[in-house]
């Protein structure tokens, strides 16, 4: 099992989980997304013809843009599948 893959199944069970940014960056390289953070407050996640996603870089990161993330990539995955 895939490191990106045990980070959704954990974050999927416990969106209320103490993650870090870190993680999340992680999980996006994995799918190929692109981010940014220029020491602001916020990290900045997009792909090419998609919308870009805001996320607060401090912790903990709140359960809601944990599923935000989490519906981004579903859709990403529901698209590549067409």
């Amino acid at each position: 099992m895939t490191k990106r893959v045990k980070i959704v199944e954990k974050m999927r069970r416990n969106p209320h989980g103490d993650w870090r940014i870190e993680d999340l960056q992680t999980l996006a390289e994995a799918y190929g997304l692109e981010w940014t953070h220029d020491g602001g407050s916020h990290v900045v996640f997009r792909l090419a013809g998609w919308e870009h996603l805001t996320i607060p870089a401090r912790r903990p990161i709140k359960p809601f843009y944990v599923k935000r993330l989490l519906a981004y990539l579903d859709a990403l995955e529901a698209e590549k599948e067409e």
